[in-house]
């Protein structure tokens, strides 16, 4: 396991390195630059600014002086926000978007597993077809236009929610309904089809002989081995929900990341795009290294040392 670790963690530090160096370049390469856009800015001035946060230096002492300083986890100062550097951008507005994230991962689980688990159950009985329409709608239904509906349907018609902002518990359900509502059906369809397959599996039958109840043998031998797909699946979904709250913070208003992340875009704000990038690629790096150790703990069988399955 140890020996696993190490050697997952060492390409991640590759893989980091990488993205850091395309993030890095294709910054430098984009037109334009973050002072573009001030208008009527003197030469004088832009120069000046551009001494000022090092911009006026070769691209390969920019490149060794970013590279150092994401190795300390600094990613320096916002060329827009005065006074505040990108690593205050992110203590400041990832916690907001940690929490909706979490919100819309155990939403997507909880109701994902169980969708699943009901169609699997009553194959081919309407329990399997409400679940997998529901499932469609989900996959079908962009997560913007689900926020649109919810906002419309749940607070503005029915008056049971905020409609935005971020204040109280109240105002995460929206959000994280319509931010899992996409992985949820994912999920659903993910644990139904391996429910399915399992179930037919030699030893269901030989519990099924025994005269186990159908409850035990779905908690105790169906669902375990059912869920690795899930597992695989939870890896980049944790990434991508987070990094997938862009567009629904902007709509409902809440002041998580995502903002700044769209507002550094439109400015041109080259530190902060690049760090918010390094940022969510090491939490997608740390995600499918954790997921890859959880088979471990999930099935036994596996064996994350370079053994094979079964051994």
């Amino acid at each position: 396991m140890a020996k696993y670790i190490g050697k997952r963690l060492l390409y991640m530090l590759v893989s980091l390195w990488l993205i850091v160096t395309a993030t890095f370049f294709f910054m430098r390469i984009a037109p334009g630059n973050p002072f573009t856009s001030e208008k009527q800015l003197p030469p004088e001035i832009e120069a000046n600014l551009n001494a000022h946060y090092g911009l006026d230096k070769p691209w390969y002492a920019q490149y060794g002086e970013y590279l150092l300083r994401v190795a300390k986890w600094d990613f320096g100062p916002s060329f827009k926000y005065k006074s505040q550097t990108v690593n205050d951008l992110i203590n400041d507005g990832f916690p907001v978007s940690f929490v909706l994230g979490m919100e819309a991962i155990f939403l997507a689980i909880a109701f994902g597993v169980l969708l699943g688990i009901i169609a699997a159950l009553r194959h081919n009985k309407w329990p399997d077809y409400t679940a997998m329409v529901i499932a469609v709608l989900g996959i079908s239904v962009p997560s913007f236009i689900m926020a649109s509906v919810l906002q419309y349907v749940f607070a503005i018609k029915l008056g049971l929610f905020p409609v935005a902002r971020w204040e109280t518990f109240m105002h995460t359900v929206l959000p994280a309904i319509a931010l899992g509502s996409t992985p949820m059906a994912f999920i659903a369809r993910l644990t139904r089809s391996s429910m399915l397959e399992v179930m037919s599996n030699d030893y269901i039958k030989t519990a099924k002989a025994k005269g186990l109840s159908q409850g035990v043998i779905t908690v105790r031998h169906a669902i375990r081995n059912a869920l690795l797909p899930v597992v695989t699946y939870l890896g980049p979904l944790t990434a991508s929900i987070l990094t997938g709250s862009f567009v629904i913070e902007r709509i409902f208003g809440i002041p998580g990341l995502g903002a700044h992340f769209v507002t550094s875009i439109t400015n041109r704000d080259y530190t902060v795009i690049m760090g918010v990038t390094v940022f969510y690629s090491v939490l997608l790096l740390v995600s499918i290294l954790l997921v890859d150790i959880a088979y471990g703990f999930i099935d036994p069988r596996i064996k994350l040392a370079g053994g094979k399955k079964g051994e």
